[in-house]
């Protein structure tokens, strides 16, 4: 590939050029009105502005950026995540343009989109999936049937959601009848589909994320796994590698059931294989991210490989760097963290200017930003301003590094989380690594009580 057009803004964008840059690949950028003045706008070799500041009016206008694509006569397109990374028609549009698309194909993308298509699938491939309805449920009475059947609390799920939304917990029938209705509207609003289905509510569970890679060649590897379980309202805010408090024995059967999901479908490119692990550390899927992660760069820290490269020499129709899972090793600890301009107590955006932007230090730390002092963190996209990656010789060496990293950080201009990430670090439940995914809820309101 000698060029490549990047479908994607901020972080992700910056990112992409960075390796590209390695490569000598020239990188085109298309940024909204909002954007005009953010780093990935300049780091690209060429920039194009494709439509207002609204995602629905610019980066999810497919025209637009193919109109780009086929102006700068690029190879490949790269979609990052989120915005168009996880729609099939794009990748569909992409391919159909004679352009590359860097990532799984289209159909790939569209039979794993489908979370009641993705859970037949990988019960096909005997990988274990939670309890749950035989499809999707069209009517209340089908719900409630199924509730009684595998028992509440239960979770009702969009069949086209993903990244936490469409997704509600019902505790009781009552809670089901009334959420129902609302939820299969919101999931026709979001998703352009209204079916919804039902899994069994896994208790004090911890959510735990297998990096597989295809190649178009027949090789398929896992790197390993990354804990997410520290989430507000179901989206990851820390993420780290090795999973704490969890048996080798456990993660090798984990291993195991992803690399057989990513051949079931036959994945190529970047993909994650999402699980639930209850307290018997019984694990279920839970979903397939046909993208790169936002979180790859723990896996990047801790096998010291780029997955972008991986992304585009696998994209090119070249095998995979390293074919035998053997090859592939870890070394160390990381740990990620998800810096926000919002409120730590209620999470609720908080955009403005970025007066101050000043990153603590320290050996093994990287930062990947999408901002630079000055920018403007606006209303119209995710108020994400970097992650910060640390990573030490083992899990205590990289807290005390992220307690050392923070009391270095100082943003002004926008509330962060920079105060919540502070006192998880120095908590016993965050420090024995035992959290779950409702340990940040129930942490916050520990806090608020005394």
């Amino acid at each position: 590939m000698q060029k490549i057009l990047i479908a994607n803004r901020g972080e992700i964008a910056s990112r992409i050029i960075k390796t590209c840059k390695q490569l000598n690949i020239q990188t085109v950028a298309v940024y909204s009105d909002a954007d005009q003045d953010m780093p990935f706008v300049k780091e690209a070799d060429v920039a194009y502005r494709i439509g207002e500041s609204q995602v629905n009016r610019s980066y999810l206008v497919v025209e637009n950026i193919l109109d780009v694509a086929k102006k700068e006569k690029v190879d490949g397109i790269h979609p990052g995540y989120g915005l168009l990374s996880e729609n099939a028609a794009f990748a569909k549009a992409v391919t159909e343009a004679g352009i590359t698309f860097i990532g799984p194909a289209h159909d790939i993308i569209d039979k794993m989109g489908d979370k009641v298509e993705a859970r037949k699938v990988m019960q096909e491939a005997s990988v274990p999936v939670v309890p749950g309805s035989e499809g999707g449920v069209g009517t209340i009475d089908a719900a409630k049937e199924v509730a009684l059947a595998i028992g509440y609390p239960v979770m009702l799920k969009a069949s086209g959601g993903g990244g936490g939304i469409g997704m509600i917990r019902c505790e009781n029938e009552q809670a089901l009848v009334q959420s129902f209705d609302s939820t299969k509207n919101r999931a026709k609003a979001y998703f352009g589909k209204e079916e919804v289905f039902l899994e069994k509510c896994i208790e004090n569970a911890r959510h735990i994320e297998v990096q597989i890679f295809g190649d178009q060649h027949g090789n398929l590897v896992h790197l390993f796994e990354r804990n997410c379980s520290v989430q507000r309202r179901n989206q990851k805010v820390i993420e780290e590698s090795p999973s704490p408090d969890l048996s080798h024995e456990t993660k090798e059967r984990m291993f195991a059931a992803a690399v057989q999901a990513g051949k079931a479908v036959g994945y190529t490119n970047a993909g994650t294989v999402e699980f639930i692990v209850d307290e018997e550390e019984n694990f279920y899927f839970l979903e397939m991210n046909t993208r790169l992660q936002v979180e790859h760069p723990v896996t990047e820290t801790i096998t010291g490989l780029d997955l972008v490269k991986w992304q585009l020499l696998v994209a090119d129709g070249k095998p995979l760097p390293l074919c035998k899972q053997e090859e592939i090793l870890h070394h160390g600890h990381a740990i990620e963290f998800r810096i926000y301009a919002e409120d730590p107590k209620t999470f609720y955006p908080s955009p403005g200017q970025l007066n101050v932007l000043k990153w603590g230090e320290g050996e093994g730390v990287r930062i990947d930003s999408g901002y630079e002092e000055g920018n403007k963190v606006t209303p119209f996209y995710d108020p994400m301003i970097s992650k910060c990656i640390i990573k030490g010789r083992d899990r205590n060496d990289a807290l005390h590094k992220a307690k050392v990293f923070f009391d270095g950080v100082s943003i002004e201009g926008v509330k962060t989380n920079v105060t919540l990430f502070k006192d998880i670090i120095e908590d016993n439940g965050f420090i024995e690594g035992t959290y779950t995914t409702k340990w940040l809820q129930d942490f916050l309101t520990a806090k608020r009580t005394h």
